[in-house]
């Protein structure tokens, strides 16, 4: 088959990638011509600085002949003479924190493509193409696409929902072996052009091919979310407090007890400063929205959301109690900048909210390390530069923690593991230690005997005093 990805973001590339593997012939075009001509060159490391997810490069490397990249429309106008499905994967990011969806660049490459799509073949329009809408959009969204293509004279395009259901950091991984494929149609006929698009997974024993209706699909995906996102803040707001305040009690063996029940599992049981990312929080308030504009008070929705900025302030106003309420013109080691590991995805990060806190309280300079996603963050404070006088960039996070007066642990990069054996033998000075990740809780006890303060998510400040 012949496939046209609108997007060549993180779902875009990633499931383009797939679909060459899969031997269809795919063209992603997306209107960042830097972000294209990396993807181009089809080396690793262009790649990985461009999106950085496990596996992809490889992926596309193995096959380039089946896959370009293209910023020139003109290419994208050709291509439809003979396409069979269109893809759109286009940012739907919230409006401010209304919940509401900014659908510009979805209408907008929408309202690009239409006409063509009349054009195509001489106007004959003979060739059937299925529109896919692999974006998270409002519910109803399938209608208001098929008015657009009905007001332009659009004939032979069917409008299918399948939305991605992918986790940042494993997206090839689960790309390559999904759990289910969701496909939302109307029609049979868009089904069958859905079942050769994934005729490799359709019959596959582990993977579950479900058939729905698009508004069908596209609610499953704000609601798989929804109930994922739930499961981290319930996890955050009464699992992580009961450990924070209740003596003698660690986390992970709480954790131990939970997940080993079949019903409850062991999924989103890590507790954390926050739940970032660009679909848990955009999803939920979406979903508010929507039930909002149906006439229903959205209470535990909106919760949810209110819940995890709780999670994230709470961790900081126990940073300040720690520093005496005083941080002015201290130092303060930030390791970690996209919102999990594994990627380069810094949407949502807490790191953000943490720079933003620090530094409308006075402090001096925050050293700076992530392993990939740190010109990403920059980019976030672009046009603050006050916020940028403060930030400077180190190579290794033992850098960072040597001169700072605060370490605060905010992305779960594995080798963050490594650090306490550096603040042990290696620092004279003691600073307060802020583990939003648990990911020294291996060695709290250790480094409180070295006369460090630790606060903990997850457990009640550790100093010196707590072991006696």
């Amino acid at each position: 088959m012949k496939i046209l990805y609108i997007g060549a973001g993180f779902v875009g590339t990633c499931s383009a990638a797939v679909a060459a593997d899969s031997g269809h012939q795919v063209l992603v075009y997306d209107v960042d011509e830097q972000k294209i001509a990396q993807l181009n060159t089809f080396g690793r490391d262009n790649i990985e600085a461009c999106l950085f997810e496990k596996g992809l490069g490889d992926l596309l490397v193995r096959n380039r002949e089946r896959i370009e990249f293209a910023a020139d429309y003109e290419k994208v106008i050709r291509y439809l003479d003979s396409v069979n499905a269109i893809f759109l994967c286009l940012p739907t990011p919230e409006i401010g924190e209304t919940g509401e969806s900014n659908l510009s660049y979805y209408t907008q490459a929408l309202s690009t493509l239409v006409p063509h799509l009349k054009t195509r073949l001489s106007g004959m329009q003979s060739n059937h193409i299925v529109l896919i809408n692999k974006s998270t959009v409002p519910i109803e969204m399938v209608d208001v696409t098929q008015c657009m293509l009905a007001e332009a004279g659009v004939i032979n395009v069917g409008v299918v929902s399948n939305p991605e259901f992918l986790v940042e950091g494993r997206a090839i991984e689960g790309s390559l072996k999904p759990d289910r494929i969701v496909v939302g149609a109307w029609t049979q006929k868009d089904f069958e052009v859905m079942r050769s698009l994934y005729r490799r997974f359709v019959d596959a024993p582990d993977v579950q091919y479900i058939e729905v209706n698009p508004k069908e699909a596209a609610a499953g995906k704000l609601l798989a979310n929804f109930m994922l996102f739930n499961k981290l803040a319930l996890c955050f707001d009464v699992v992580g407090r009961v450990s924070e305040l209740f003596p003698n009690i660690q986390y992970e063996q709480l954790r131990k007890i939970l997940a080993s029940d079949a019903r409850i599992g062991s999924w989103g049981l890590y507790d954390s400063l926050y739940a970032g990312g660009s679909c848990f929080i955009k999803d939920a308030r979406s979903l508010s929205f929507q039930l909002r504009a149906q006439g229903v008070e959205p209470a535990l929705v909106d919760q949810v959301h209110l819940s995890n900025k709780k999670q994230l302030e709470r961790f900081l106003n126990r940073i300040m109690d720690v520093a005496g309420q005083q941080v002015d013109g201290k130092t303060i080691a930030l390791l970690g900048t996209a919102f999990k590991r594994d990627t380069n995805d810094v949407r949502n990060s807490p790191s953000i909210d943490i720079v933003r806190f620090f530094v409308a309280r006075g402090v001096g300079k925050i050293f700076v390390h992530d392993p990939v996603a740190v010109e990403n963050f920059l980019n976030v404070f672009a046009h603050e530069s006050e916020i940028l006088s403060h930030l400077e960039v180190v190579s290794h996070e033992f850098e960072a923690a040597r001169q700072a007066d605060i370490v605060i642990v905010s992305t779960d990069w594995p080798q963050f593991r490594g650090l306490a054996d550096m603040l042990i033998s290696e620092t004279s000075h003691r600073p307060i230690i802020a583990d939003g990740r648990r990911m020294l809780q291996h060695r709290y006890a250790d480094l409180c005997s070295a006369g460090y303060t630790v606060v903990a998510v997850g457990s009640p400040n550790y100093t010196i005093s707590t072991l006696i």
